[in-house]
């Protein structure tokens, strides 16, 4: 059972990351992206394992040792709880690079390669995606301030002939 249950765990979280990459002008692609709710099939999965190795989950997390977190991931449940918490918080930054990058208007072509290494490695994805949003938001604003001075000066007067 928890071969099964770590096997689908990705799987639940398959179809939000395509809407992500693949159809992020789609409206309802936006709303679910807002939405934490997307990774509560994956909580699921996740209680369902965790619950099963509680003592150790505890254990390994209310006084850290890596020696404990080695037991604990040793075990099969402990393994796939872990799994499930990675595969809940990867989708989590995901959906958040996501909604930054429409606020930004970063390019979609730029964020679906991001958004895949999200997947795949998102401790080197975020600092990424960081680096972009820091750069972009100066960008943004930069133009924002050249927007309201322009509008200060109000319209530009008729040239005399």
């Amino acid at each position: 059972m928890t071969g099964v249950l770590f096997e689908i765990t990705f799987w639940l979280a398959a179809p939000v990351w395509l809407l992500l990459i693949l159809a992020p002008s789609w409206g309802p692609t936006t709303r679910l992206a807002a939405s934490p709710w997307t990774v509560a099939p994956v909580l699921v999965v996740y209680f369902t394992m965790a619950l099963q190795v509680f003592p150790e989950l505890w254990a390994a997390v209310s006084a850290p040792d890596i020696d404990v977190f080695r037991d604990l991931v040793l075990k099969a449940n402990g393994a796939g709880a872990v799994w499930a918490q990675i595969i809940a918080w990867d989708l989590l930054i995901g959906q958040w690079m996501f909604l930054e990058a429409r606020r930004l208007a970063i390019h979609p072509l730029v964020m679906g390669p991001l958004l895949v290494l999200t997947i795949l490695l998102s401790p080197f994805a975020l600092p990424l995606f960081l680096v972009l949003r820091v750069v972009r938001s100066r960008k943004t604003m930069k133009e924002a301030m050249i927007s309201v001075q322009d509008q200060s000066r109000g319209p530009a007067a008729p040239n005399a002939l």
